[in-house]
């Protein structure tokens, strides 16, 4: 068995405010919002799943992030401190000086209600990345599963795959006008998985479509992204039924059913 090397960076955690450049809408569910700002210097994002945390308007319209000091993250005394989410960084462009987000628009908790109506000009707090896994780029194949919260980190890691990389990507989304257009210079196998109204949480698509996938031909690396539960139990029946070593595989559940607020991306 061959053995492949991850790597982890830790990353200084800064604290900035930013500030809404333009705003699109990708499809029914997902609202791609870039961000700019003179702040945004020195930001670093190595890994596609990388996750900053993101600080929306309190009741009363102000951005209250935590004061990083000696002991770690404190609040303000006296004031209510912003809502968080984490977020995938879609795209990082520092000559630019710009940072795109794709929101999911479904639910209505604080990040997704604001992501609906974003416009130019419009501030929001972000902290981090505070690190990046970044995975072995010399695996035979690799293999991405993940809803529709895990579409930003996909997309962005099928645009840097090299050239003559195989993957083959299995997505579960609400209806098929969200579908959106992936690319790469790998060679690229999509499945779309549409649920037409069966819940996330629910729904057993992507459960489905990995245990009938063909597997790989040589070493295979699975990345897994959806709600806890479900990413969990694909993650064990890799491991007990196919015997997918722990190395070739990251999972990681990027909401939780019944938790409230949005889905994290």
């Amino acid at each position: 068995m061959t053995s492949h090397s991850h790597q982890m960076i830790r990353h200084t955690v800064v604290l900035r405010t930013l500030e809404v450049l333009r705003v699109q809408r990708l499809a029914p569910h997902m609202q791609r919002v870039v961000f700019g700002g003179m702040e945004l210097h020195g930001f670093v994002s190595a890994a596609p799943d990388d996750h900053v945390k993101l600080f929306f308007p309190n009741s009363t319209g102000d951005i209250v992030p935590p004061v990083l000091g000696p002991n770690g993250p404190t609040y303000p005394p006296g004031r209510e401190y912003s809502p968080m989410r984490d977020y995938t960084p879609r795209h990082h462009d520092s000559e630019l000086g710009e940072l795109t987000i794709d929101f999911v628009l479904h639910g209505d908790g604080p990040a997704a209600t604001w992501a609906a109506q974003a416009a130019p000009g419009q501030p929001i707090g972000a902290g981090g990345p505070r690190g990046s896994n970044i995975i072995a780029d010399d695996f035979d194949a690799y293999v991405l599963v993940g809803d529709e919260t895990a579409l930003p980190a996909i997309g962005r890691r099928l645009e840097e795959m090299p050239e003559g990389v195989r993957v083959e990507v299995l997505v579960e989304i609400p209806q098929v006008g969200d579908r959106q257009p992936l690319h790469s210079r790998a060679h690229v196998n999509v499945r779309w998985l549409e649920r037409n109204g069966v819940s996330a949480d629910q729904s057993e698509l992507l459960e489905r479509a990995l245990r009938e996938l063909s597997v790989p031909a040589g070493d295979t690396f699975y990345w897994i992204a959806a709600e806890s539960r479900r990413t969990r139990n694909m993650r064990q029946w890799l491991s007990e039924e196919r015997g997918v070593p722990k190395d070739w595989m990251k999972a990681k559940g990027y909401w939780k059913a019944g938790a409230g607020g949005d889905d994290d991306d």
